[in-house]
């Protein structure tokens, strides 16, 4: 097999946490900001949450994408980032993250459950797939 010549899938989605090392402050939201900035302008969607953010599109302009992050943090003075990033990808079917939350929370309304958790025991249900 020629690994050289494999290619990469044709979309993904990607989790990333970018994590500015070595600031002045603990805080990060300046660095969240900038990059936050940066998504919009890439037209990919995104999607902020309070650990990271989800952004999905072509693997070659996700993975892209996450290394701009690093360069503009950079450009702000940070030199260290360690980032913590999950890519999923599916060749079964086209799939958005903004359809996967609706999903479950939809299955949970059926199931007569609301979405907001619980830790009652009638609340433990069997899992099915697909999700």
């Amino acid at each position: 097999m020629d690994y050289a010549a494999l290619p990469t899938p044709p979309t993904c989605a990607a989790d990333f946490c970018l994590n500015p090392i070595g600031t002045a402050t603990a805080s990060i939201a300046n660095e969240v900001a900038a990059v936050q900035h940066l998504m919009k302008a890439s037209g990919l969607s995104y999607s902020m949450h309070s650990a990271g953010t989800t952004v999905e599109g072509p693997w070659e302009s996700v993975t892209r994408l996450i290394g701009q992050a690093h360069t503009l943090v950079y450009h702000n003075g940070v030199v260290r980032i360690q980032t913590d990033m999950r890519i999923g990808t599916r060749t079964d079917k086209e799939e958005h993250f903004a359809e996967k939350v609706p999903k479950v929370e939809s299955i949970l309304t059926e199931r007569g459950h609301d979405a907001g958790g619980g830790d009652d025991e009638e609340d433990t249900v069997k899992l099915q797939r697909p999700v």
